[in-house]
């Protein structure tokens, strides 16, 4: 091809076709122009379509990561409230008085043996962000999102420390010589459980619902339980919520 058009300049210079060569010159000048415009557009629709590629698959991988979160958040809300719940029953008892040793001990042990901390799965997220590549997406708001998704778990964090030290308050009377914790954990079954040797020495801990300590601690065990299933788990749950919506509409 190039040889062709070798031989027509030749020809038309030869000839003193000084305008028609002019002419063919602009042509093949236009030719070639127009031949790397077409390459240009071929390499950028080639580097759009993978770096869509990219995006999508990041996209298909944080939706598997925030779904598991998800699951996760559902179940420790579901501890957590039946943890608040049964805190609550306690303190009824304290003034009614209606329940028996055992009835107590079970009561105890499944209020505060269940420790309270999200752990979501945020390893793509967070090497996205260190690698630079949280900017390939290009949804500016599920960048927002999941920016203040980082912040939020700070946050939360910080209450599920604060509900730890609430339950360690509690724990700690049974640290003391006052209260017995092997009699809640015999007459809840987790001493069988465990292969612990049962005592069998029909101790009880009713007297506990007479300590004041106790039920100072219990009430705010019950305050940090609460603040942190409505102030902080459901706002998150509606955050992780709107990021799974709008990566399901993204992801193509």
């Amino acid at each position: 091809m190039l040889h062709l058009f070798k031989k027509i300049r030749k020809k038309l210079l030869k000839e003193n076709r000084l305008k028609n060569y002019l002419v063919y010159a602009l042509g093949e000048i236009l030719l070639v122009v127009i031949g790397i415009l077409i390459a240009l557009a071929i390499n950028n629709a080639n580097q759009n379509r993978i770096i869509k590629n990219k995006e999508q698959n990041y996209l298909i991988g944080l939706k598997n990561e925030f779904s598991t979160s998800r699951a996760k958040l559902l179940e420790l809300m579901k501890i957590n409230q039946e943890n608040l719940e049964t805190a609550k029953a306690i303190l009824i008892q304290i003034d009614k008085k209606e329940v028996s040793s055992s009835q107590l001990s079970s009561m105890l042990f499944q209020t505060y043996s269940r420790d309270i901390s999200f752990n979501p799965n945020n390893s793509l997220l967070l090497e996205m962000i260190s690698s630079g590549s949280l900017r390939e997406l290009s949804n500016l708001y599920l960048r927002h999102n999941l920016t203040n998704w980082l912040a939020t778990l700070d946050d939360i964090a910080k209450q599920e420390k604060d509900l730890l030290a609430q339950r360690e308050k509690a724990l700690d009377l049974f640290r003391s010589d006052e209260f017995s914790l092997r009699t809640i954990l015999e007459q809840s079954g987790v001493s069988s459980q465990m292969g612990i040797p049962v005592t069998n020495q029909g101790s009880s801990i009713l007297p506990i619902l007479e300590s004041l300590e106790f039920e100072n601690s219990l009430l705010q065990f019950i305050l940090s339980t609460e603040a942190t299933q409505i102030l902080h788990y459901q706002p998150l749950l509606a955050d992780l919520e709107i990021i799974l919506e709008i990566l399901e509409k993204e992801i193509k």
